[in-house]
């Protein structure tokens, strides 16, 4: 749904592509939005983690963003689905907003269907200090 290219981490993509054909992101959401995953990561630039950018959204990043209808700032934490937490506000990276920021960064502006409709966001904030080094096993997604 966004046309700006994204960035990710090669063991990001990895988690992610594990999640996808492990068949446990249909548990989270539906055919459709998996299949909009799968097209983002297939047009992603993959690099090291150690040559992201600070700034671009990943798993574990704490990002805040700006619903540009509502003009609400939203604070939240992307994770894998095994440690979606709302009431911490841990989203997992297979819900339509993890989805839409992943690979997104500071400043760029990110529109995509939500289950309220589409909606349009503002990155203004990413903070990844966590950053996962290795590629988690199965189960521990």
């Amino acid at each position: 749904m966004q046309e700006a290219q994204i960035i990710l981490a090669r063991n990001d993509y990895d988690i992610l592509m594990l999640l996808l054909k492990s068949g446990k992101s249909h548990n989270t959401f539906n055919r459709n939005d998996a299949e909009e995953l799968h097209k983002e990561l297939k047009r992603a630039k993959l690099v090291a983690s150690e040559d992201l950018p600070p700034d671009i959204v990943r798993l574990n990043s704490a990002v805040t963003i700006k619903d540009a209808q509502k003009g609400e700032i939203i604070k939240l934490t992307v994770v894998t689905p095994g440690k979606t937490n709302i009431k911490q506000k841990k989203i997992s990276i297979l819900s339509p907003i993890g989805t839409a920021l992943i690979g997104f960064g500071v400043g760029q502006q990110i529109s995509w269907m939500v289950p309220a409709g589409k909606r349009t966001f503002t990155i203004l904030e990413v903070v990844n200090t966590a950053l996962e080094k290795e590629l988690p096993s199965e189960s521990a997604l």
